[in-house]
């Protein structure tokens, strides 16, 4: 038997342009904050024209790799854990609109990684955490009946308890995770009022993380998003 035939597929000339514009950037030639060479210097550097520069550029920005503004150079970005999540908003929620499942799976391991963000608050946590949490309970409380704010409270309240680890990459994929749910989050307040118990059991978990306590704060966390793990609808 010969050999299977192995086509090379030729690339469209805006792909080429895109591997050496990434390059650039990864290489560290081009730094954050700087800003990419001109269309033309490009397009003599390249041998190439203005729509394949034009469409590779383009292609960056998708990647949030550069921020292109009329009239301006485009910029290199720096990526951060955040910048990166907010990628893939878009298709995690059109990902989760389509599968019940994949909602599933978002709500388990969304109560995962709380419970273990609840232990290292607890452990880390200082005066002036504690604070910021109260103040967000309290702004939560103040916003009774306005679910867009109560919602909003909600959110910072879970994703301060993640910036207490001193990690980006954890308050990220928390922003992240609660976005991802925030059009289920809304569903649930207006549909159930069960915005009362919210508040209590925040309270419960910010007590335990003033004591320093990671198994009742794990605890609190854990019995906080079972019960309203079973509010989000499809």
């Amino acid at each position: 038997m010969g050999q299977p035939v192995e086509q090379i597929v030729r690339r469209k000339l805006s792909d080429e342009v895109f591997d050496r514009l990434e390059r650039l950037i990864t290489s560290g030639e081009l730094k954050p904050g700087d800003e990419m060479p001109s269309e033309r210097v490009l397009m003599e550097r390249f041998g190439v024209g203005r729509p394949a520069i034009r469409e590779a550029m383009q292609a960056l920005a998708n990647m949030g790799l550069v921020n292109i503004s009329h009239g301006e150079r485009a910029k290199v970005l720096q990526l951060t854990a955040k910048s990166i999540f907010r990628q893939v908003d878009l298709t995690a929620k059109i990902m989760l609109s389509q599968s019940s499942d994949s909602l599933e799976h978002l709500k388990s391991a969304r109560i995962f990684f709380e419970r273990g963000m609840a232990r290292e608050a607890a452990q880390r946590a200082t005066e002036k955490d504690i604070a910021d949490l109260h103040d967000i309970i309290e702004r939560q409380r103040a916003s009774l009946g306005d679910a867009e704010e109560f919602i909003s409270a909600d959110m910072q309240f879970h994703t301060r308890i993640a910036q207490i680890s001193g990690n980006p990459i954890f308050a990220a994929v928390s922003e992240a995770m609660l976005a991802w749910l925030k059009a289920y989050h809304t569903d649930m307040l207006i549909w159930t009022g069960k915005e009362k118990f919210t508040l209590v059991e925040h309270e419960e978990i910010l007590a335990r993380l003033a004591k320093n306590d990671a198994d009742g704060a794990e605890q609190a966390m854990l019995k906080h998003l079972e019960r309203s793990r079973a509010l989000y609808t499809k």
